[in-house]
C-alpha cells in the first residue's frame, strides 16, 4: 500500500467509527439513530430515504475496493492528495455536526419524537453539516481513488442527500415553524447557500 492509500483508509476509519460509535451511544441510551426509510412517512420521503440507505451503505464498499485497487481517474499525486485533505475535512465537519447536535442528531426524519432545533455550533455557518461531511468525503475519495463505479455512486449519493435535505427542510419548517424559518433564511444549506 501506498501512503494516499494508507491515509485514504486511515481517515475513512476515522469517519466510519466516529458515526458507529455515536450509533451505539445513542443505542444504549435507547435512542434509534438510523430512521432512514423506517416507520409511516410520505410516500416520496420513504423512497429517498431507502434509496439513501441503500446507496450510502454500498458506497462504502465501493471506496474501499477503490482504495485497495489504488484506481484512479487522476494520475496527478497533488490531486490525489487535495483529495485525501477532503476526505479529512469532510470528517472533521461530520464529526463537529454529530458532536454539537448530540442525542438530537439523527438519520432520517425521527418518527414520533420531538427534537430541539440546533443553531449553535457548526449550524451557524451550516444548516446540513453532517450531509456536507459526506458530500466532501465522497467528493474527496472520487479525487483521491476514483473509477467509473466510484464516480457514478458519488453522484447519485450526492444527488440523494440533497433530496432527504429537501424533505428535512419540509418536516422542519412544519414542525419549527418561524423559528427554523428565520435560521434558514440566516444560515446556508451547505455553506454560503
Amino acid at each position: 500500500m501506498n501512503m494516499i492509500q494508507i491515509l485514504g483508509i486511515f481517515i475513512l476509519g476515522i469517519f466510519y467509527l466516529a458515526y458507529f460509535g455515536k450509533m451505539l451511544g445513542q443505542r444504549k441510551k435507547g435512542i434509534q439513530t438510523n430512521q432512514l426509510g423506517v416507520g409511516k412517512k410520505k410516500r416520496r420521503t420513504m423512497y429517498t430515504e431507502r434509496i439513501l440507505r441503500t446507496i450510502t451503505t454500498v458506497i462504502v464498499l465501493v471506496i474501499i475496493v477503490s482504495i485497495y485497487l489504488n484506481t484512479t481517474l487522476i494520475s496527478n499525486r497533488i490531486v490525489r492528495y487535495l483529495g485525501i485533505l477532503l476526505i479529512g475535512i469532510g470528517t472533521v465537519v461530520f464529526i463537529a455536526a454529530m458532536i454539537t447536535m448530540r442525542d438530537s442528531w439523527r438519520a432520517g426524519i425521527p418518527q414520533g419524537e420531538k427534537l430541539q432545533i440546533v443553531t449553535k455550533g457548526i449550524y451557524r455557518v451550516s444548516r446540513n453539516p453532517a450531509f456536507l461531511g459526506f458530500d466532501l468525503t465522497y467528493i474527496g475519495a472520487t479525487i483521491a481513488f476514483g473509477n467509473v463505479a466510484l464516480l457514478l455512486f458519488s453522484m447519485v449519493a450526492i444527488t440523494m442527500m440533497h433530496l432527504q435535505i429537501l424533505e428535512e427542510e419540509r418536516y422542519m419548517e412544519t414542525t419549527f415553524g418561524g423559528e427554523y424559518l428565520t435560521y434558514k433564511n440566516r444560515v446556508g444549506r451547505y455553506l454560503l447557500w
